[in-house]
């Protein structure tokens, strides 16, 4: 069962609360209730996906009616691999071989499936700074009953990002806003707030303020974890690059059930608002800059509301991590350091993981790789020297015609 950020006394089950997106009192959707696993019990389905994504998902899914369809919906939102790479001293989580070569489709996989188990006309509304809205897009592509609208930011997307966003037409419409992600953001929080706009199109969300996103984003932290302990025989560090704050609370909460996790280390960009708040202990959310990881441009991090209530139930939480800013020069010298060290191509968000890496000199650690290096052809390449290639799901896209409009600002 599920409950606001907010307090509220009420408690929702997990379709309810996927499919309003949020509640109405302003707060995001938490858990009421945590399982607790022990490494035994999870251990014996650290090779498989789907069957993990099951056996650690079904508590959240009490008094639901959608319960008995969880094992399918898993099967099939968990139909790629997610390696875990190791390379000498370091480990790289590879969260990019999904559809469009980003972590954003493994919730998005999952929201897409459990929609369609769901069978109800819905408008799914999202707001992008990269990733998001591509993995949406294709998930819910030509899925039935679904509509979706992605927003993205006119400059503040790279050229191929672009394209997976705008590729897809028929039941996906992308509109190009003149404006930063916060923009998008707060427009799509307008939308939501507005209840004759919410209930015409029947809305809800597919960013990680959705729990149908989020929960599943649990699963590679867990099996990952599991994969080192049982070659290691003890618990491993994450370093997670975020920017909505998303990534890294699955993360929080993949520990919090059982996960043999110790520290997470979270790696910002020049958005700096998380890792004020972990230095000075108050929120304050900023105006979002432009940087070379551009997905993590995010000034006001929508998950922090939820990070925030989980330090308020657990305030250890705050030791058990820590975050470090990364500059765009310093994401440059990590791209070009990382291929000389261990030969391995990463893109601009990796980078800031693997800064952090090398800046605390840590063991036992595994670093967060959130997209494939393609992406970001026109930054990584010149700085390595190398033409990267475009794995084959990506290049399908590249195929694809575009369909993009101009948004005003206004729903219609």
């Amino acid at each position: 069962m599920f409950k606001s950020t907010k307090d509220s006394i009420q408690e929702v089950n997990i379709s309810l609360a996927a499919e309003v997106g949020s509640p109405d009192d302003g707060g995001l959707y938490v858990p009421a209730r945590f399982p607790s696993f022990s490494v035994k019990e999870l251990l014996p389905f650290k090779d498989n996906l789907a069957k993990l994504a099951h056996f650690v998902l079904d508590p959240f899914f009490e008094n639901d009616p959608l319960r008995d369809k969880l094992s399918d919906i898993c099967q099939k939102a968990f139909d790629f691999p997610i390696p875990l790479t190791s390379l000498k001293e370091a480990y790289l989580l590879e969260l990019f071989h999904g559809p469009t070569g980003a972590f954003k489709d493994v919730g998005a996989q999952f929201l897409s499936q459990f929609f369609q188990a769901l069978d109800k006309e819905k408008t799914i509304l999202v707001a992008t700074s990269g990733d998001t809205g591509g993995a949406v897009a294709s998930a819910f592509y030509r899925k039935r009953k679904q509509k979706i609208v992605v927003l993205f930011p006119k400059e503040g997307v790279s050229a191929f990002q672009k394209k997976q966003l705008s590729c897809w037409g028929e039941n996906v419409t992308s509109l190009e806003v003149d404006g930063d992600f916060d923009l998008c953001q707060s427009l799509v929080k307008q939308a939501f707030m507005d209840e004759s706009i919410k209930k015409r199109f029947q809305l809800t969300s597919a960013n990680s303020i959705n729990i149908g996103r989020l929960l599943p984003q649990m699963i590679y932290y867990l099996s990952s974890s599991l994969e080192f302990y049982s070659q290691k025989q003890r618990a491993c560090q994450f370093i997670v690059p975020t920017g909505n704050m998303g990534n890294s609370l699955a993360c929080f909460w993949a520990k919090k059930i059982g996960a043999p996790i110790n520290q997470i280390i979270i790696a910002t960009n020049k958005n700096r608002s998380i890792v004020d708040y972990f230095e000075n202990h108050s929120f304050e959310p900023r105006k979002s800059l432009s940087s070379l990881a551009n997905a993590m441009d995010v000034g006001n991090p929508s998950n922090m509301e939820r990070f925030l209530y989980l330090v308020k139930q657990e305030p250890e939480v705050i030791s058990q991590a820590k975050a470090i800013e990364v500059s765009d020069e310093k994401i440059r010298q990590s791209i070009i350091d990382f291929k000389k060290q261990y030969n391995t191509i990463i893109c601009p968000h990796t980078a800031t993981a693997a800064y952090a890496y090398k800046h605390y000199s840590l063991n036992d650690a595994i670093i967060v790789s959130t997209a494939h290096p393609y992406k970001f052809s026109d930054i990584v390449s010149p700085l390595i020297n190398e033409k990267i290639s475009a794995p084959k799901s990506l290049e399908e896209i590249l195929k694809r015609d575009s369909f993009v409009k101009s948004f005003s600002g206004k729903f219609n």
